[in-house]
Parts: structure tokens; sequence; C-alpha cells
């Protein structure tokens, strides 16, 4: 494999009509498509059909269920050592292999703790197919317009919900659990594995987007390579204790909090005010608006301070938020709606562009893991907080105050560092500790700029 590495990356790429690196985005929102749509929206209609089936308590089973978002985030925390060491293509057909056969497991438990076991399986394939993975396989392909190529191909996440999710419950309806579970299993792997051996090859020497020569890719020759400084040492300690990680992994985490926890107990609220139905359409605005949300900030965020982008999204989920707190009248609901979903998808994609400017291009794969491990084990428990206020106060009045309070929370630490030091300092100061490991000081010279001490361009 090491061997056909060399060979893919020394080999000229021919001159052909289209950018390889847009097919590996077509190719990232398959898998997105099919991870989410299996691996984050299938966990809510494999509880409902497991209970119906066998019978067991649902906390048994949605006990499980925690659990596998867990272990995918402990998962998730080497999968950048993974892609760099077996690649792209390895990593996605290992993962929705092991995604597949856990599906299908499921369809054989017949005790509650095998429930657990074939969770275990799911979650390597989510570790595989999730944001931190396709942050990893978009990487890099594109610099200049990454924003919008992640966007995109993070586009396919919503297509899963609906697309897959809505196959799942016809499936179930008009076949049986078993045979439902087994062929959408068998559909992945026919899609997913030719689309990982196709696309999902390494990039050649002197291919590069357009946006990244300049706009001329016929009249301006590839640049003779110049040997790159190397980078600070990989150090765990001193990217936990870097304030560029901290204002990253903190407010992305709360945020991630607030929205699954609304999510899952969106219907819950809104159906006494908008009917069954009402709150089946008003999740339906809400998924379209994070897809209309991720589009619009795709087109424009890499124009942009990424920073500022983050903060104002979180400010729209907040009003929407606030929105749907205060007012029961069904006009404010949807509205409310629409302004949380606006902000919905941006969540995912958003860290990894921010970590692109801020830590070396080297290092990007294993930190972007590390902060969606982060926001994983966070929103873990997003549900659970929500329901448990829920069930203190007797509405959800107070769970919807909470969220608009961590979210502009978190509006406010993403943006304090181009705040701080904007009255604090005039130069980059940097403080390496003895080994020569990342910063544990960053200090900009002007807020919300652009370049950052680390880039990876």
């Amino acid at each position: 494999m090491n061997v056909m590495s060399r060979i893919e990356t020394t080999v000229p790429s021919a001159t052909t009509g289209i950018y390889h690196g847009w097919l590996v985005v077509v190719a990232a929102f398959v898998i997105a498509c099919f991870g989410w749509g299996i691996g984050f929206y299938g966990p809510g209609i494999y509880l409902v059909a497991l209970q119906h089936r066998h019978g067991w308590p649902m906390a048994d089973i949605s006990t499980a269920i925690t659990a596998y978002y867990l272990l995918g985030a402990t998962l998730i925390l080497s999968v950048g050592g993974v892609f760099e060491r077996f690649g792209a293509r390895l990593t996605v057909s290992t993962g929705a292999t092991a995604m597949a056969c856990g599906i299908v497991l499921l369809t054989l438990v017949a005790r509650p703790w095998h429930v657990y076991a074939a969770f275990a399986v799911m979650s390597f394939g989510w570790a595989a197919m999730s944001g931190a993975a396709l942050n990893i396989i978009i990487a890099p392909w594109f610099d200049k317009r990454r924003g919008l190529a992640i966007s995109l191909a993070l586009n396919g996440a919503s297509a899963g919900g609906v697309v897959i999710a809505p196959l799942l419950v016809f499936l179930i309806g008009r076949l049986n659990f078993a045979a439902a579970l087994s062929c959408v299993a068998v559909l992945m792997l026919a899609v997913i594995l030719p689309t990982a051996a196709f696309v999902l090859r390494c990039k050649r020497i002197g291919e590069r987007d357009a946006a990244d020569e300049g706009g001329d890719l016929m009249r301006t020759p590839p640049p003779v390579p110049v040997p790159a400084a190397p980078a600070p040492l990989w150090q765990l300690s001193a990217v936990l204790r870097s304030r560029n990680f901290q204002t990253i992994s903190v407010p992305f985490a709360l945020g991630l909090v607030a929205q699954v926890g609304f999510l899952t107990h969106q219907v819950a609220y809104l159906s006494p005010n908008l009917g069954t139905a009402g709150a089946g359409w008003a999740v339906s605005v809400t998924t379209s608006a994070a897809v209309a949300g991720r589009l619009l900030v795709g087109l424009f965020v890499d124009k942009l301070d990424r920073r500022g982008v983050a903060c104002g999204n979180f400010l729209v989920q907040s009003a929407g938020m606030a929105l749907l707190a205060v007012n029961s009248s069904a006009p404010m609901l949807y509205l409310g709606c629409i302004l949380f979903g606006l902000g919905l998808g941006n969540l995912t994609s958003l860290p990894g562009l921010i970590i692109q400017q801020e830590f070396p291009q080297q290092h990007f794969s294993r930190i972007v893991g590390l902060i969606v491990a982060i926001n994983q084990f966070a929103f873990a428990f997003g549900p659970g907080l929500l329901g448990y206020l829920q069930q203190a106060k007797g509405n959800y009045t107070s769970a919807l105050v909470a969220c608009f309070i961590v979210e502009v929370t978190a509006g406010v630490i993403v943006i304090f560092l181009g705040l701080a030091t904007s009255s604090a300092g005039r130069r980059q100061e940097m403080s390496f500790d003895a080994e020569g490991g990342f910063p544990t000081l960053l200090r900009v010279a002007r807020p919300f700029a652009r370049s950052a001490p680390f880039t990876s361009s």
C-alpha cells in the first residue's frame, strides 16, 4: 500500500476537464449521506423498532445508543492518525463495512447486551465516516475554497436525514426489521466501496484547485516546490493549553449540546402548539434551512473571518431559540425553527475551517479529530440535560432559555481571542515549551485576522 501511495503521488496528473478534488467532494457527500443517515438519524429508528420487536425497556436501548456515541467519540480521537497511516480509501471502506456489519447484527440480537455489541461495531464505522473524517478527506484538495468544498460535502449529512432515514422507516414498514436493515447495508456497501476505490486516491503532483493557482492553470506553470519549514512537534498537552484550541473546542461543544438536545426534543415541544403534522413540517423546515444555511456560508466563508462567521452563526441560532422560548404562535415557532436551522449544519463545518488557518497543515487531521471527539462527548449528554430541565420545571421554557444562554456564550467565546488581542497585542507573541511543541500563548496582530500564527497555506 505504501508503494502504491508513492506511485500515485509522484505521477504527474493529466490535464483533464474537471479538478479531481470536486469528485472527492461528491464522494464525501455520499459518505456523509450514508454515515449520518445510518449512524446518526438511524439509532432513533432502531430504538423504536427494537423496543417493538423485543419489548425491552426503552431506557436499556437508549443507554446503548449513548454508549455508541461515547465510544464513537473515543475512536474519533485517533481517526486522524488512522487516516494518515492507512489513507482515506482503506479507512472509509473498512468503516463502511463495520457500519454495515453493525446494523445487520442489530437484526440478530437476542439479549439487551447484544445491542451494546452491535452498536460497538457500528461505532467504528461512525468514526470513519464522521465530520472529522470528511474534513480530513477534503483538506488536501482545497485551500482557498475549502469552506465551499466542506459545506457542499457536509450537506450529505442533511441528505442522510432526508433520504436514508425515511427509506429505513419505509422498508421496515413494508418488509420487516431484518430485511430492511440488510437491504440498506447492502446498498451502502454497493455505493461506498466503489466510490472509495475509484475516487479517494492520493493527490498527485501538479493537481491544484483553480482558486489556489490564482485562477489561471493553463498559463501559470506549477510552482517549483520549496522546502517547507518543519512544523512544531505534535504535543497533545500543548495543543490543549493553546488558547486557539480552547476557543474552538469549547464553544462548538456548547453549541452542539444545545443543538442535539433541542433536535431530540423538538417534536415533543412543538406538538402541543402545532399538532403532530405541524411539528413534522417544522422538522422539515429546520432541515431545509440547515441546507440553505450551509450553502450560504460556504459561498462566502472563504472571504471572511471564520471566527466572525462562527460568532454570527451562534447568534442567529440564539435568536431562533429566543423566539421558540417566548412565543407560542405558529408563525413565530416556524420562524424560530428557520433561524435555528440556518446555523444547524455550520457547527460541523466551521471548526475545521478555523483549524485550517490557526494550526499547521501537518497536524490538521489530528486536531480536527480531537475537536470532533470533544464535541461528540459533549452532545451525547444534550438530550438528557434538556429532558432533566423539562422534567424539573414541567415545561420546556427553562430548557430553551438554557439553550439560548449556551448559544450566546458560545458566540462570545469563539470570538474572544480576537477581541482580547485587539486591545492587548500588536504583533504575534509565542511561547514554546522546552521541547519545541505548539505555542501555549497566541496573540495576533489585529482583531479577526485571517492570517494566524499557524497557517496551512
